[in-house]
């Protein structure tokens, strides 16, 4: 219930006025310390719920990780490929002459994974050694693009 007179006009002439022992009402030990002392002894739970990321390591990226990765396409994948640059007939015939341009389509490397049964010319700055022989297999060659 509301009344009109507050605490510290109700209890003139006590000593202390409702803050028990002498002391206890003075300075920064009643607020637990100054500034953000505490933050990770007695405040810790003011810390986590307001401040989240002050103690936040943040860690260390090397610089390896930190290079785009190529686009890579594998053996197995050239086929299709060929077939929506150069039309199903020309792949189909198998053209000694038939040359695919990787680095125009935007891959870096060429990868051996799948098989391939088409002799094809393949413009490619980085490929595997797997990669090159299933093409010789096929009949085919990997130019190196500068």
């Amino acid at each position: 219930m509301p009344h009109k007179l507050k605490k510290w006009r109700k209890q003139r002439g006590s000593r202390y006025c409702g803050w028990g022992q002498v002391g206890q009402h003075r300075k920064g030990g009643m607020r637990g310390g100054k500034g953000k002392a505490g933050g990770r002894k007695h405040f810790w739970i003011r810390t986590v719920k307001y401040e989240p990321d002050r103690y936040k390591s943040i860690g260390f990226k090397p610089p390896s990780s930190l290079k785009p990765r190529p686009d890579v396409i594998n053996v197995g994948e050239l086929m299709d490929i060929a077939a929506n640059v150069h039309g199903l007939d020309t792949v189909a015939a198998g053209s000694e002459g038939l040359t695919l341009d990787l680095d125009s389509l935007g891959i870096d490397k060429l990868l051996g994974r799948g098989s391939i049964g088409v002799p094809l010319n393949i413009k490619v700055s980085e490929y595997s050694s797997r990669a090159l022989e299933k093409l010789e297999a096929a009949g085919g060659q990997i130019i190196e693009a500068e």
